[in-house]
């Protein structure tokens, strides 16, 4: 059972020192009980109280790891059931599934496909998790052989045991492979084998009633790392048994659920709405998201909602600040002035650039807020801005002393000419998509 706050209390040391953080040792206690920290941040807390908390400091979803050659995709570790209470923290992995009944030249042009595929969004790149291989009366083992001739990247092992056997004799020591499935008929052979290798095992039946039966087994087996299948696929199916999973583990401490979850959107045969079912999946729950079909046109709008939906919302995705240069500027081409919220710099840079307009970008230091936002509360203003361009040497790198604000700020103009006497300040649009045309026209 889960420990209240008072309980835990008791149990620290209570000094309230404030070493972990926070003001009393009680305070501590009650968001421990919350799971919105660890007990390691306690540095006093004594060997016999972590044994006796250590259901109380254990994450409500267990965190699994998949690993292969450098690569990882995390899993679990989650404390809260939408992300503006506090954040998420672990992004799904977007698995290819293959079937060992294809042809070598056809597992390596679909793998390498999606293994190659990279974009950058916003300075961060977003790519696939991994490749899922799936038994199908085939040579289980050759097909996973067959993949890692393409690909590095981590495995789903789909298949009876013998099947399984076979793909991980194929797979080299270090890595770790998702094993599916365990069930009630298999569970126990299914837990020897991922005992052996290491690996965690994903666990597959029909109500959730018997998932949590399951998991207790493979958990008094000594089967630690787990993985939830549901087998509802249906949107609706999805959408029920993730939610029920996820809000037993978090609300109630049901540790019988609290494992991360996998979903199959590919099963429903149908590309379009294998999409929508993966962008359910990722939204709701599931850790590993196994597609049955790649293409860029649908992987990118997957990854970029995950991303957002990953994202801290408490921290802005920012860019360096300093002076980056466009088009192989020239000292008589402009300075553009910006900050460093991500969004910001690349609306900014990708229009000058597209329109193949040389020009010096100086982004300023304004702790990854945009434009208005930072000037509202004080972190982009014409003392910010003079110091980055003294900071960053700008005068050095050009000729044409001409720095051109964002039209939203026009207001620190003045300023701006009085922290620069010896530059030229010029309000540009408000808007990114008017830079080339103002560009062009009044520069």
């Amino acid at each position: 059972m889960a420990l209240s706050g008072i309980q835990i209390y008791k149990l620290l040391p209570q000094t309230n020192c404030k070493d972990c953080g926070f003001p009393t040792c009680l305070a501590f206690a009650m968001k421990l009980a919350a799971k919105q920290v660890e007990l390691a941040e306690c540095p006093h807390v004594s060997d016999e109280a972590k044994e006796q908390l250590s259901e109380a400091a254990a994450p409500p979803v267990r965190p699994v790891t998949l690993k292969s050659n450098g690569y990882e995709v995390k899993s679990g570790n989650e404390v809260v059931l939408f992300r503006h209470e506090k954040t998420f923290y672990n992004q799904p992995g977007l698995f290819l599934r293959v079937r060992d009944t294809d042809s070598a030249e056809t597992i390596k042009a679909k793998v390498k496909h999606a293994d190659e595929y990279s974009v950058d969004y916003v300075g961060i790149e977003l790519s696939m998790g991994g490749t899922a291989v799936q038994a199908n009366g085939g040579d289980f083992g050759t097909a996973v052989a067959t993949v890692r001739e393409v690909s590095h990247r981590p495995m789903i092992l789909i298949g009876d045991v013998q099947d399984i056997k076979a793909g991980l004799e194929k797979l080299g020591d270090d890595e770790t492979p998702l094993l599916c499935h365990a069930t009630l008929e298999n569970w126990e052979d299914m837990a020897a084998l991922a005992k052996e290798h290491g690996a965690p095992i994903a666990i597959q039946a029909g109500t959730i009633d018997e998932m949590a039966s399951l998991a207790e087994k493979l958990t008094e087996a000594g089967v630690a790392d787990i993985v939830l299948s549901p087998e509802q696929r249906t949107m609706l199916g999805t959408l029920t048994a993730n939610t029920l999973s996820r809000r037993m583990a978090l609300k109630k401490t049901f540790r019988p659920l609290g494992y991360p979850i996998i979903s199959f959107p590919g099963d429903v045969g149908d590309p379009d709405r294998e999409v929508v079912l993966a962008a359910q999946a990722i939204s709701k729950y599931s850790s590993f998201v196994v597609l049955d079909h790649f293409s860029p046109a649908a992987a990118y709008p997957l990854l970029v909602l995950r991303q957002n939906i990953y994202t801290d919302p408490q921290k802005p995705i920012q860019v360096k600040p300093g002076l980056y240069e466009i088009n192989d500027p020239s000292p008589e081409d402009p300075v553009l002035v910006t900050t460093n919220f991500s969004i910001t710099y690349f609306s900014v840079a990708n229009e000058v650039e597209g329109a193949g307009l040389p020009a010096w970008l100086l982004v300023t230091d304004a702790e990854g807020m945009s434009v208005l936002t930072a000037w509202a509360a004080g972190k982009f203003d014409a003392e910010r801005i003079a110091k980055a361009v003294k900071a960053f040497n700008v005068a050095a790198k050009v000729s044409k002393y001409q720095v051109v604000l964002p039209g939203h700020v026009a207001v620190l103009s003045g300023e701006l000419e009085e922290e620069l006497p010896d530059w030229e300040i010029r309000v540009g649009p408000r808007e990114a998509v008017d830079l080339p045309a103002f560009m062009k026209q009044a520069l």
